[in-house]
């Protein structure tokens, strides 16, 4: 090893970058695990930016002429300086990492520039248009962006902070569903696996800053070509949460889908992987869930059989659970529990008291087993009715009762009792009382979990003629949230696999049903799809273009959909047709009282950031990191200071004593941002603010609070 680095130290001596890189593949090969999850951590992974402007300095590709349909060349070009030649801009470009110097003359409207993963970005966002029903509830976000750099922009403003991710991540069938570096990955692919593996280990890395440590919850959907990977990556990259992941079972498609000399597929599956306390949160099932629940009678409680089944039945195993129920079989009523029967004596010296029967929980094979609760849990469970007696069998009786969690919904109202059976059992059918809910099984069955019709049918309807492959059941997503959620009235939610908006419409309809303010961030690119993208090349056409971009996912159908959600109404000002059904019934027409604002990421230049330039597409972030509310601050303040709804902005810090003044007349103040390069000052101004303001330091260069690079 010592050699190695004595050979890497030469290298970086003579060329510092390829020194660093070699170090840097060196680190990655020594740190390899003896066991578990091993793959090979691709070349980091680059994005082109269509419409972004061509600068000196920049990192460029060639595109392929219009018109053409070749994949374009994938080789780097750096730009060395700009120019205008016979009235057409032009760029002198040096190509990168070349043995010998290769420079050429490209026309700027044939370059696309390319942000590589290594690279340090200074991000900002433009917004791009906003829908604002909701009053003075927070808004949710759109952020149009690759989302390795956008989730990097998001741990400003939202490290530790994110209460569940729910992401949709492309499924690698082998089919274009997803790029790594430009290119799609296809099933010919021999590295398909560790190219999707590289991918997401390094947002899971990221989003893993983002979520709430001490009560959070991450929630993964995938499909059978890989799902082991998947779930060992989620435990090698959350150790401390591996005990608490659970995997779930899915049916999102009834009937099935064909797949030529294999079984249909109906199903997929999601991973819940809970952080710090959370727990699943019961609730109310409805009558979609009621093969799921395997309950016939799901408007009354479940009986449970007294004798215990599965593990740990016979009488050796809980001797204490051994002992007589004495029934009188004409009036077929308990009359009297007996003790517990030493296990070296036989059921033979029991005599029963004149009149009366005595039943032990013998097993349908004739071996002697076991009750599930004590003598005394038995008394007191009869008196409250909580015991019950089913049919004569050849060994006694059936007995039945009701287990704590169902006896706590008797004792809630949640079931209500309308007298006694002749045995003195509770009659319980639905009250009216607090609904306690239930936990399902790790098989989900519910008809409202059929994507064909509550995900692609309903899409439809919003977004007539437009079409979008395989969306979620609303439904779905809606559930799965719930259970971490509801009890989380102002939970902010994360999808940074967003396709098509399913996540916060999903959250717009839990906020109705309890008049809740959670707020979702949603990410998605504006990615043509792959089968559009080379009918509109042949058009003449290139990323970059409108009638390019205007086709995007994000553009097309996200923020479409989430805007159409929350009116009521289409793209084309139609009402939506059709009512929403399950949990909450109502006209999709109504939409939704909430406000949504979208945004475009933009990758700033280090010039334009440390001279303030920049402060406007800043501005959105230090507005989403006080809560996405209200009005925001969109230049620097020209007397000093600025405090708008949820935060306030100190540039100059002879204003503090005015700054402080105007925050402290404000209740709704969460973060003070005070711009100094002066620890003591800083110090100085955050003493004097309310205990419930957050003071947070902001460089007057900008260039370090916004500079991210996160795993280079």
């Amino acid at each position: 090893m010592s050699r190695l680095t004595d050979l890497i130290s030469q290298v970086k001596a003579n060329d510092s970058e390829l020194g660093n890189e070699l170090e840097r593949e060196f680190k990655t090969l020594a740190s390899r695990r003896s066991f578990g999850l091993n793959f090979e951590r691709h070349l980091p992974e680059s994005v082109e930016l269509p419409g972004r402007p061509v600068r000196k300095g920049d990192k460029v590709r060639i595109l392929p002429s219009r018109g053409s349909t070749v994949k374009s060349d994938q080789q780097l070009w750096k730009v060395l300086r700009l120019e205008r030649l016979g009235g057409k801009r032009v760029a002198q470009v040096e190509l990168i990492s070349a043995t010998a110097p290769e420079t050429q003359q490209v026309a700027i409207e044939d370059l696309v520039v390319v942000a590589e993963f290594r690279d340090y970005i200074y991000p900002g966002l433009v917004s791009t248009g906003k829908v604002e029903q909701g009053g003075d509830k927070p808004y949710h976000t759109v952020i149009n962006g690759e989302n390795f750099h956008a989730l990097e922009a998001l741990t400003f403003t939202h490290r530790g902070k994110v209460d569940a991710i729910y992401i949709d991540p492309p499924y690698n069938t082998g089919a274009k569903d997803w790029k790594y570096n430009n290119d799609y990955v296809e099933s010919e692919d021999l590295y398909r696996h560790s190219k999707w593996l590289a991918f997401m280990e390094r947002r899971l890395k990221v989003a893993k800053e983002l979520l709430n440590p001490a009560d959070s919850v991450l929630i993964v959907t995938i499909d059978e070509k890989e799902y082991l990977r998947l779930g060992l990556l989620l435990e090698q990259t959350f150790p401390e949460a591996a005990e608490n992941m659970q995997m779930v079972s899915l049916r999102i498609n009834p009937s099935g889908v064909a797949r030529g000399g294999e079984f249909r597929r109906s199903d997929e599956y999601a991973f819940f992987l809970r952080l710090g306390n959370q727990r699943v949160e019961p609730y109310v099932l409805g009558e979609q869930w009621l093969i799921e629940q395997r309950r016939k009678h799901i408007h009354g409680p479940e009986w449970n059989k007294l004798r215990r089944t599965g593990t740990n039945t016979a009488r050796s195993d809980r001797p204490n659970l051994f002992y007589p129920l004495f029934i009188d079989p004409d009036a077929g009523v308990l009359v009297d529990i007996g003790g517990s029967l030493p296990l070296n004596e036989s059921i033979k010296g029991v005599v029963a008291p004149e009149g009366l029967l005595a039943v032990w929980p013998i097993r349908a094979d004739g071996s002697e087993g076991n009750w599930q609760i004590g003598p005394q849990a038995v008394r007191a469970a009869k008196a409250k009715g909580y015991v019950r007696l089913g049919n004569r069998t050849k060994t006694g009786y059936a007995v039945y009762y009701l287990k704590t969690g169902e006896q706590r919904k008797v004792e809630s109202g949640y079931f209500a009792s309308s007298g006694r059976r002749p045995d003195g059992s509770l009659i319980l059918e639905r009250g009216e009382g607090d609904e306690l809910g239930t936990v399902p099984s790790t098989q989900w069955v519910a008809s409202s979990h059929d994507a064909a019709t509550h995900g692609s049918r309903l899409l439809g309807g919003i977004l007539p003629s437009r079409r979008f492959p395989f969306p979620k059941s609303l439904y779905a997503v809606e559930d799965a949230l719930r259970f971490f959620v509801a009890n989380k009235s102002e939970a902010i939610v994360l999808d940074f696999f967003t396709g098509s908006g399913t996540t916060a419409h999903a959250l717009m309809r839990l906020n109705r049903q309890d008049g809740g303010r959670r707020q979702c961030i949603s990410v998605t690119n504006n990615e043509v799809a792959a089968d559009e993208q080379k009918a509109l090349r042949k058009q003449g056409l290139r990323p970059g273009d409108a009638e390019w971009e205007k086709l995007g996912i994000c553009d097309y159908i996200t923020k479409p959909r989430i805007a159409a959600a929350i009116t009521g109404k289409t793209p084309e000002g139609k009402e939506l047709e059709g009512e929403y059904k399950f949990t909450d019934e109502f006209p999709m027409a109504d939409g939704f009282e909430e406000n949504a604002e979208f945004f475009t990421l933009t990758y700033e230049t280090p010039v334009a950031v440390s001279h303030n330039h920049a402060f406007a597409r800043i501005s959105p972030l230090l507005w989403m990191r006080a809560g996405s509310e209200g009005r925001r601050i969109e230049k620097i303040p020209k007397k000093g200071w600025g405090v708008v709804d949820t935060y306030g902005l100190l540039t100059d810090l002879d204003q503090a004593a005015a700054f402080n003044k105007a925050i402290e007349a404000k209740s709704t103040i969460r973060i003070a941002y005070i711009v100094t390069d002066d620890e003591r000052r800083f110090q100085s101004v955050a003493r004097r603010l309310p205990d419930e303001v957050e003071p947070v330091r902001l460089y007057e260069s900008y260039l370090t609070n916004f500079r991210f690079s996160m795993g280079r």
